[in-house]
């Protein structure tokens, strides 16, 4: 058994598992799940500057979001590993569910409706290309 105090001992044990590829994150999109994949997976494999071009010109809601989530990925690249923009290109990029925000519409007869708020949390995962 390792000698220590636990964190440290999770320290060493975690130095394996650290994420070398740039990437960004963006909790709590106010965005359905449903809606951020349709763009997500228009952009997945693609490189750089024609995920840009795809977010830039497409007319769905989620893409502005993504563009922007997108470009601060990029500037992690450039700033932080000493990558090439040029020769990125998106390796992951996923939704997972967020939470929900429960809210209530009045309807007739007294009835009352559900209305759901989606969310999600976003992830881009860049790489560059060899």
């Amino acid at each position: 058994m390792s000698k220590g105090h636990r964190s440290q001992i999770k320290r060493e044990r975690n130095k394996n598992n650290v994420e070398t590829r740039p990437f960004a994150k963006l909790s709590f999109a106010r965005i359905p799940i449903q809606k951020a994949c349709f763009v997500l997976d228009a952009i997945r494999g693609k490189n750089y500057d024609e995920a840009r071009a795809i977010l830039t010109y497409s007319p769905r809601r989620a893409a502005g979001v993504i563009l922007k989530l997108l470009e601060s990925a990029g500037a992690n690249a450039e700033n932080n590993k000493g990558m090439n923009k040029k020769r990125l290109f998106v390796a992951e990029c996923y939704a997972s569910p967020g939470p929900i925000l429960k809210r209530i519409k009045p309807r007739a007869q007294g009835r009352a409706y559900r209305i759901r708020h989606r969310m999600c949390h976003l992830t881009i995962k860049l790489d560059e290309k060899k």
